[in-house]
């Protein structure tokens, strides 16, 4: 809210001083100021993490047997909730971080 506010600010106190410059050089001038903190506020507001580490959005899950991409001395990230349990190739989920899933009943969030 205060990078919102502080934009707001900054476009009353640039209008203001619009109507009170004269000369294309100087409303030039306003202009090349306002952008620059146009485009912090926007930053501010934005989460890099989320344009880095995207989860994997359907994710395919193969039985132990069936998992043949997954070699004997893979690591893995293991959970086990009620009875129920995955295993995540770290291999798998490097390159996303993040992987959504459900476990026994339980929404969870893994994590690498």
């Amino acid at each position: 809210m205060i990078t919102l506010g502080a934009l707001l600010l900054a476009l009353l106190i640039a209008i203001s001083l619009w109507n009170q410059t004269r000369g294309w050089w100087r409303r030039t001038c306003l202009v090349a100021f306002f952008i620059p903190l146009l485009v912090a506020t926007w930053f501010a507001r934005q989460n890099h993490f989320e344009w880095m580490f995207k989860p994997l959005p359907n994710a395919g899950f193969a039985r132990v047997n069936d998992a043949g991409f997954v070699s004997e001395g893979d690591m893995v990230l293991a959970v086990e909730l009620n009875g129920d349990a995955a295993a995540y190739p770290v291999r798998q989920i490097a390159y996303h971080h993040v992987v959504q899933d459900i476990i026994g009943g339980i929404p969870v969030l893994v994590t690498y």
